[in-house]
């Protein structure tokens, strides 16, 4: 099978690329950069020159696969939901050059974007964009599914980590170090799912290969570690000082990351681990942060 990827140099799309070359497809990979080019075919892929803003070059890449895996988004939180209106755009996009065909599409979307106070499973809508601007991306799969694609929508977690990772954890390690102290809100008990990023990108390559019914997999290898258990494990990793917050000293300690520091999402792959038959055996997060990984940039 030849996939279209996009984010292909990206810290999950990197992996799905590397996933699906094991497996023994061929991967055509979207790419901004000649550097990136150049780790792409180095890695036996091929590169695929231009961006998310080329609505074109996007339908004409899918157009060459008999698949597509869409892992790019653009992480400025500034114009966040600029950004999650854009990739409503990218993907119908892409889609449009798939209806018609057996030819599948994957999506990513996330899990801070299902409802608090319950397990989130893979059943469970998304809310309105209205709402969370992030639902984007699974209404226009929604919406592509209507007119006969076979569109999925991997979720991941707010943490996909393993070593490169530049993401959430990274960011809380930066703020601990730059505050001189790790930190928590309140109880610290909220939750934060995790997977590690070669264990979400198995999830990509089983739908792209089983192409089931179901249409939503949650990426995720654990269900709900507690914020406060990131916290010390970051702090005795730097050796500083683990601290509760609250009121104003949450803003002053995490800045924007505040919101996503709040995160309590508590997230079932069950369905995803039975339909697709994966088993996530990679390390855990806080193994991961304990081993030291997070604390050298």
């Amino acid at each position: 099978m030849r996939v279209f990827v996009t984010g292909a140099s990206g810290f999950v799309g990197s992996a799905v690329v590397q996933e699906l070359l094991q497996a023994g497809h061929q991967v055509l990979g979207l790419v901004r950069s000649e550097t990136a080019a150049a780790a792409l075919v180095k890695a036996g892929a091929e590169a695929y020159p231009g961006n998310l803003e080329d609505l074109n070059s996007l339908k004409n890449g899918a157009a060459q696969c008999d698949a597509v895996i869409h892992t790019a988004f653009n992480h400025d939180f500034s114009k966040y939901k600029e950004n999650c209106e854009n990739d409503r755009k990218v993907i119908m996009a892409i889609g449009e050059a798939l209806i018609g065909t057996d030819r599948p599409l994957v999506i990513t979307s996330g899990m801070g974007l299902l409802d608090y106070g319950k397990i989130a499973t893979e059943d469970v809508k998304a809310p309105s964009s209205a709402i969370i601007p992030r639902a984007a991306s699974e209404e226009a799969a929604t919406a592509l599914a209507e007119k006969g694609l076979k569109s999925y929508v991997v979720r991941l977690p707010p943490t996909v980590h393993g070593p490169g990772d530049h993401g959430f954890i990274a960011m809380v390690v930066k703020q601990a170090r730059e505050n001189g102290k790790s930190a928590y809100i309140g109880d610290g008990q909220n939750l934060w799912p995790a997977v590690h990023r070669l264990d979400a990108a198995q999830v990509y390559r089983l739908v792209v290969e089983q192409q089931p019914v179901q249409g939503t997999f949650h990426a995720v290898a654990e269900q709900g570690i507690p914020f406060k258990d990131i916290a010390n494990t970051i702090g005795r990793g730097m050796d500083l000082e683990t601290l509760s917050l609250a009121g104003e000293a949450v803003e002053q300690h995490f800045g924007w990351f505040a919101r996503f520091a709040g995160i309590n999402c508590l997230a079932s792959s069950e369905l995803t681990k039975k339909t697709l038959t994966w088993s996530p055996n990679h390390s855990g997060l806080l193994e991961d942060i304990s081993s030291g990984i997070y604390f050298n940039s």
